[in-house]
């Protein structure tokens, strides 16, 4: 059985172990790259949802009208 972590046995004092799972050390740049895809998805969120927003409002008709219709 083929190990990914320098670790061939846990029978050792962990005191020693430097690391115990696979690609340490790239947890700086997985966090940056799920912060700049979270940010990306805010901004095409945002722009979907006025999209969607003035499509309803052509749809239905002005600011009134829809106001109107929702205090009925």
């Amino acid at each position: 059985m083929s190990s990914t972590t320098p670790v061939e046995s846990w029978a050792v004092d962990l005191a020693e172990v430097t690391m115990i799972h696979p690609m340490a050390g790239t947890e700086g740049i997985l966090a940056i790259i799920a912060i700049v895809l979270w940010i990306a998805w805010h901004i095409w969120q945002c722009k979907f949802e006025n999209k969607y927003f003035e499509e309803e409002v052509r749809r239905f008709g002005d600011a009134e009208n829809i106001r109107r219709s929702m205090n009925e």
